[in-house]
């Protein structure tokens, strides 16, 4: 009794072999197209105010709209995945995806670009959850860093090449093609998922929690909708804000109390038992909400202090991706080998030294040392974000890990939303000029006004926004540091296979 799951450890501590990369080849696809779509829009907002004739505030709405569709959905997918299956739904959530894409690129004014969003955001929601069962599942607990490593790519691909691609797009053909790009790798998706990805299985005796979806989906679009609008607003007594968020905080703690309650809820909240995936998502949520937040104002800076283009300003964050992507196998390997708790240390350690760098930005700052601090926080990036998802995934059992990847991405979605949001009004806060300066300066000006003002009033802008952000980015690195307390508690040790936990889920 002894020696068969230290068998069963042997055969699973083993590489990812072609059946378990065939199926990953499908799931890196259809999150690629899912993640960068959260940025690639980013660089097109300035063409869509002079496409659409729209404020800027309205045309945000096109990537906020995107991000609720997404949270939104996202409590659904476990449920769905156990009732329907996972293959039906991941070819579902591919479809809907590519339509969405389809329509954005045929919109017309803003109002329907923001609600094809919505739709494109409904499938893009279920790609990455569903991606992250049916790896976990074909893999097997023991292989579970290894898997995450794997889905760690598009990860990284997403904030680094969505600004870049978007922008050579924009340049080099029109803004439809950064929806239309998604229809070809999309039909690849399709053909390849329907012949690689496992025959379904699903279980249909679970009966659907609809008093929870009434609760929880439009409790969370409602309470990020209120976060997301402080930037806006600019204070957090706006009734757009605060109406929204208390609302949404209501429906949220309902849906917990009614999830306490009921046999099968929307979100398995039992899943809190496991002290593992506790601190696991503590970590997540802190982790975040700085990493994320501090995301939007990289290129932000670039943009706005150095004065570089948008295809650059994607450039200057390579480093980030490199370092990650030098880590995220490594780290991957030794979680599976020694456990997730020293790897997510070491990664948000390295992170906090990058982001600290940031701190002192200024006008003129070396692009020598922010591109090593780049890079130092990618590998750290590499150590933290995908071992922080493995140390929650790898001791549920096949039943748990639908649910708990649900969990962990509605964590993830969330966080980073609220840590974008936080950023971005701790920067408007920041952005205050001294006294005595001419009329028509500002700390956001117009290129053409701008040019027109004195070269040592430009100087003191410069300088005055550089100070914001290095305000701002001091608020990410604090907010980082705090994440090493709940990662403080996470394993340093090997998981053991988890109580009723079989061999990995067959791959025919």
């Amino acid at each position: 009794m002894s020696e068969q799951p230290e068998k069963t450890a042997g055969r699973d501590g083993e590489k990812l072999d072609a059946a378990v990369l065939k199926i990953a080849s499908v799931v890196v696809l259809g999150a690629i197209m899912s993640i960068l779509d959260v940025t690639v829009v980013s660089v097109a907002i300035p063409t869509f105010m002079s496409e659409f004739q729209a404020t800027y505030a309205t045309v945000a709405w096109t990537m906020t709209a995107y991000t609720l569709a997404l949270a939104s959905v996202i409590p659904l997918t476990g449920w769905a995945a156990d009732r329907f299956g996972t293959k039906r739904l991941y070819l579902t959530a591919l479809v809907l995806f590519v339509a969405g894409s389809v329509l954005c690129s045929m919109a017309w004014d803003v109002t329907s670009l923001i609600a094809f969003r919505v739709v494109q955001g409904f499938g893009g929601g279920m790609l990455m959850p569903l991606g992250m069962t049916i790896m976990t599942r074909a893999a097997g607990p023991h292989r579970v860093g290894r898997v995450m490593a794997v889905l760690g790519i598009p990860m990284l691909l997403g904030p680094i090449g969505g600004p870049i691609l978007g922008g050579w797009l924009i340049e080099a053909a029109t803004w439809h093609w950064i929806f239309l790009i998604n229809l070809p790798i999309g039909i690849v998706a399709l053909v390849v998922a329907n012949v690689v990805l496992p025959k379904d299985s699903p279980q249909p005796s679970e009966s659907f929690d609809f008093v929870g979806m009434l609760l929880l989906s439009p409790g969370l679009a409602l309470f990020l909708f209120g976060v997301s609008s402080l930037p806006e607003t600019g204070t957090v007594t706006a009734p757009r804000v605060f109406v929204s968020a208390a609302v949404g905080l209501v429906l949220i703690a309902g849906f917990v109390v009614h999830a306490t309650r009921t046999d099968h809820p929307l979100i398995d909240l039992s899943l809190f038992r496991n002290r593992q995936l506790t601190f696991a998502v503590l970590t997540m949520t802190v982790f975040a909400i700085a990493f994320f937040g501090a995301g939007l104002l990289f290129p932000s800076y670039f943009l706005q202090v150095r004065g570089e283009t948008t295809l650059a300003a994607g450039l200057l964050l390579a480093p980030q991706g490199i370092g990650a992507m030098l880590t995220m196998p490594i780290a991957g390997q030794l979680v599976d080998r020694i456990g997730p708790g020293r790897i997510v240390l070491v990664g948000l350690s390295l992170i906090i030294v990058g982001m600290a760098v940031f701190t002192q930005v200024g006008v003129d700052t070396s692009y020598v040392l922010l591109l090593a601090a780049l890079f130092v926080m990618g590998m750290g990036m590499g150590c933290t974000m995908m071992p922080t998802m493995t140390a929650a995934l790898q001791t549920l059992t096949d039943h748990g890990i639908a649910r708990g990847s649900t969990l962990m991405n509605i964590v993830q979605q969330s966080a980073g939303s609220i840590g974008t949001a936080t950023m971005s009004v701790v920067l408007t806060s920041h952005m205050v000029l001294p006294d005595g300066l001419p009329d028509g300066a500002s700390v956001q000006p117009d290129a053409d006004a701008f040019a027109q003002l004195p070269p040592e009033v430009q100087t003191t802008i410069l300088g005055s926004m550089a100070d914001a952000f290095g305000s701002t980015f001091l608020v990410a690195t604090v907010v980082m540091i705090l994440a090493l307390i709940p990662a403080a508690f996470l394993p340093r040790t090997r998981s053991a296979q988890p109580e009723g936990q079989g061999p990995a889920v067959p791959l025919h």
